[in-house]
């Protein structure tokens, strides 16, 4: 693997964005740490390190890398202080000091997470948007939903919070399937739920329960990312929000687009809910199997 990497290295280099000032620096490739072979099915966390000649002044730098590479967490760290950025389509960090960590505002560092927390549900999380679209279908009424998104939000809220401060953990490749089991199960109880207008403390507590699951799942991603310890309650809670604004959305746009038009309609359940629902349901089973067995 390390002579594929250093045989590959010019034309991946070619993808390492580094600027210091107007100074655009040449990436070289240089310490390779390749993990032994284990379980060949789970990929193995390779470490390169990468230098470049920098310029004699003390022009900070901004590191980034081509869009096509997805996503890149960029953090500097110092005595006491880290600095932590989440990169997309392409885009360069703030400038790092050669002595001491970049600076990052509050208030911007607060919206940052707020954002990569909605980006989480829309448009990157399909499996958190079908359990919050199965419980829109559960029932045309106001009341059942709001139950729901609230025993949902609640139970996402406190495994978050315990699976980013390191209190809970619980593997991913238990989690991912669990998760899809969910949306199988809130999508098959709506096709046999009758739409009234209340809700039982069942399936309240079904929603809970699943949704102690979702918040294991938004820890994972959160903890990819990253979070600067030094505004780690701020950061969790930021990444929260941007997470009840994203399902909140997924909310706003099923009742505008069906809810609001056609939910007192007599055929609203036989021809939209149930349809739907099964659909759902389908989409979930695929990722049960898939995240089981392929």
């Amino acid at each position: 693997v390390e002579a594929a990497l250093r045989a590959a290295w010019p034309r991946l280099a070619a993808d390492f964005n580094l600027i210091a000032g107007d100074a655009v620096l040449a990436p070289e490739i240089g310490a390779v740490t390749i993990p032994e072979v284990g379980d060949i099915a789970l990929p193995r966390d390779a470490v390169l390190t990468v230098t470049a000649t920098l310029p004699p002044d003390d022009t900070a730098v901004r590191a980034g890398w081509n869009a096509r590479l997805g996503p890149l967490v960029v953090r500097q760290a110092g005595e006491g202080e880290t600095y932590a950025a989440y990169l997309t389509d392409g885009a360069l960090s703030d400038p790092l000091p050669r002595s001491g960590v970049a600076e990052e505002g509050a208030l911007t560092a607060f919206g940052r997470y707020i954002v990569i927390g909605f980006e989480h549900i829309v448009p990157k999380g399909l499996d958190h948007i079908l359990f919050v679209l199965g419980l829109f279908f559960y029932a045309a009424r106001f009341r059942p939903l709001l139950w729901q998104i609230s025993a949902f939000t609640l139970a996402h809220t406190v495994t978050l919070a315990l699976a980013t401060l390191d209190i809970v953990s619980v593997p991913p490749e238990l989690v991912e399937p669990l998760i899809a089991a969910s949306i199988v199960y809130v999508a098959v109880e709506n096709v046999f739920h009758r739409g009234e207008r209340s809700i039982g403390p069942i399936r309240i507590a079904v929603v809970f329960g699943f949704g102690l699951l979702h918040g294991l799942g938004f820890a994972s991603v959160l903890g990819e990312i990253g979070l600067d310890p030094g505004r780690l309650i701020a950061g969790l809670i930021a990444f929260n929000i941007g997470v009840e604004l994203g399902q909140l959305a997924v909310i706003a746009a099923a009742f505008l687009a069906l809810g609001f038009w056609f939910r007192s309609k007599s055929w609203y359940r036989p021809a939209i809910a149930v349809p739907a629902s099964l659909v759902i349901a389908a989409v979930g089973a695929f990722w049960v199997v898939e995240r089981t067995l392929l």
